[in-house]
């Protein structure tokens, strides 16, 4: 029986998240005091007491979700070490803490890789005037032509493939706001705006992306030695560290797609899914991928106490 280790990306955060964990776990404590010393303020602090709109930045959300991510692995694997994936996954900025599950990368080299993305994507947001809208009820194809007609020479590009009729689409505030309003005319349930800084996964991202190639040339990467982790824009397992590095800088600008990694998964055997990190967002889109997929959600020292 094959099981997966999935991990959540940006969105997931919440203030709150990881405290429980701290207080009963000194090796999730330990991590925390590390990760505050790597990224060179109180990260901690916000992730346990926030304020939620300094938490929701950009900047500290994408590290936040990773130590607290990490630090929820970290004690499934002290209270459960027969307990290991054969695969895994991240979503967006969760392919990260996926490298580092899979033993790819360290804990210090990804934090930093990860608060170096932050930074990054915050940059290209702030130099350009971009959003991202959540699509329900359409298939691509339908969303595809919705973009085409709201895009009007703006950018306006499908960029989250997340499971059965939920798409997110990416691009101009001004294209965004003319899908909104053309989404009931192309049959979508529902267009909901997403409280995001820009136009993330686009080619609005394309000056981040340049970026983090930098970063990601000097970040030692280990090359897999067994298909585990598997690639949020192709579907398929990584081979080698030049793969992963391109594969991290492509996923700034390119479509992430969830649904087909996950079906992917299920092709291969995977039979016990795993969500670790803050949040259920990943258990509810498995639930509408596969809908007798057996996941469970170990979001919080209760959770990892019940296996």
């Amino acid at each position: 029986m094959k099981t997966a280790f999935l991990f959540p990306g940006q969105g997931a955060q919440y203030v709150g998240m990881g405290k429980d964990l701290a207080d009963h776990s000194p090796i999730a404590a330990a991590l925390f005091d590390k990760a505050n010393a790597i990224v060179g303020y109180d990260l901690r602090q916000f992730c346990f007491d926030g304020p939620e709109d300094k938490l929701n930045a950009t900047t500290v959300s994408q590290p936040a979700i990773f130590a607290v991510s990490a630090a929820m692995l970290a004690v499934v694997q002290d209270k459960t070490p027969n307990l290991l994936p054969d695969i895994t996954a991240g979503l967006s900025m969760g392919e990260y803490t996926a490298l580092y599950a899979a033993g790819l990368m360290t804990f210090e080299d990804t934090l930093r890789l990860v608060q170096k993305r932050g930074d990054a994507m915050q940059a290209a947001a702030d130099a350009s005037n971009g959003s991202m809208v959540s699509l329900l009820g359409l298939d691509e194809d339908k969303v595809r032509a919705l973009c085409d007609e709201a895009a009007e020479g703006d950018v306006l590009e499908p960029v989250n493939f997340n499971c059965p009729g939920q798409i997110v689409i990416s691009g101009s505030v001004d294209a965004c706001k003319r899908a909104e309003q053309l989404a009931e005319k192309y049959g979508a349930m529902k267009a909901i705006p997403l409280a995001v800084a820009g136009a993330f996964h686009s080619s609005m991202m394309d000056p981040a992306a340049r970026e983090l190639e930098q970063a990601l040339a000097d970040c030692p990467i280990q090359k897999p030695t067994s298909p585990k982790a598997i690639a949020n824009i192709t579907a398929d397992f990584y081979t080698d560290a030049a793969a992963i590095r391109q594969g991290l800088v492509k996923q700034l600008v390119q479509p992430i797609l969830w649904q087909k990694c996950m079906e992917r998964l299920l092709a291969e055997g995977v039979e016990t899914f795993y969500e670790i990190g803050p949040g259920r967002v990943l258990t509810g889109l498995m639930k509408r991928i596969h809908r007798r997929a057996n996941v469970v959600n170990l979001s919080s020292w209760d959770a990892i106490q019940a296996i």
